[in-house]
């Protein structure tokens, strides 16, 4: 493999692109808005069929990346026809434009309901919101692909370059504001199993060679969004105080499920076979701090 084109120059789209670029392959980004920094980038509204068929023509990757559409889920239950749109109806025109080319889409753990501590490959989806029907629905478009792969992941955090347009990832937000000396409103009723967003990158790399039609990657740990928040401020030597505890239905978390977990019956064999692991929110944390911009 020597090209992969990934779609999507965000936070987790442009971790990928470190990765592939880290393993000697060449890494592609391809957004609507132009990016800042070194990295190879051309223009796609993935939401155009033309466009995707010009973009996968021009570029010839060996491997497609889809880090698609919009995932801010109080946006998308406000927005729920555009999110479809940028969710389903861009997977249907990557699909028709990749051919036979390898295709890996990320997905979400909000494709279940959230009643459960934990789901795996087996369990039967049923969407939290409209960001987990989107998503959900482009995982069904996706399979029309002969030679792709599903890979939901968990809340995804680590170190973020601050932005005026976009609210930061959970970690980064609480890195920011603690460190700041400021208030974090954390849900004390909504658990996750938070991945870092480099163990992302490299199940996602590995994944492009070898992988199953779907496959979960969730951190080892389940914790609460105010548990994990005291583990930052620990580390960061801040006052547990500085964490409020709310429910989750007074903020922006209140569409998300109550369990945002994921495990896997598949992802440990192929841990062992890639060579790699998937760190703890201890280590994640510190890893996040270490590597802070």
């Amino acid at each position: 493999m020597t090209r992969v084109l990934i779609i999507g120059s965000g936070f987790v789209g442009r971790g990928i692109a470190r990765e592939v670029e880290r393993r000697g392959c060449e890494a592609v980004l391809a957004s609507r808005s132009p990016l800042s920094g070194p990295d190879r980038w051309v223009c796609l509204d993935v939401t155009d069929p033309a466009a995707c068929t010009r973009v996968l023509h021009d570029v010839r990757p060996d491997a497609v990346v889809a880090v698609h559409g919009p995932s801010d889920v109080t946006w998308c239950q406000q927005q729920p026809r555009l999110a479809l749109k940028a969710h389903r109806d861009a997977t249907v025109n990557l699909v028709r434009a990749a051919g036979t080319t390898r295709l890996l889409m990320i997905s979400t753990d909000n494709v279940f309901d959230g009643v459960a501590e934990a789901n795996d490959e087996l369990t039967a989806t049923s969407p939290a919101n409209a960001y987990g029907r989107a998503k959900r629905a482009a995982e069904v478009a996706l399979d029309q692909h002969p030679d792709a792969t599903v890979l939901r992941v968990s809340l995804v955090y680590g170190p973020e370059e601050p932005r005026s347009d976009k609210r930061p990832n959970f970690a980064a937000y609480c890195v920011r504001d603690l460190g700041a000396g400021k208030i974090v409103n954390a849900p004390v009723d909504q658990w996750t199993t938070p991945v870092h967003v480099g163990d992302v990158a490299q199940v996602t790399f590995a994944a492009l060679a070898r992988a199953p039609r779907l496959l979960h990657v969730g951190g080892s740990e389940r914790i609460s969004r105010v548990a994990w928040a005291h583990r930052f401020a620990d580390r960061l030597g801040a006052s547990r105080t500085l964490v409020a505890a709310v429910p989750k239905d007074s903020g922006p978390y209140a569409c998300r499920p109550t369990n945002s977990c994921l495990t896997s019956v598949l992802l440990p064999d192929l841990l062992k076979d890639w060579g790699l692991r998937i760190r703890g929110v201890d280590e994640g944390v510190v890893d996040t701090l270490r590597a802070w911009p």
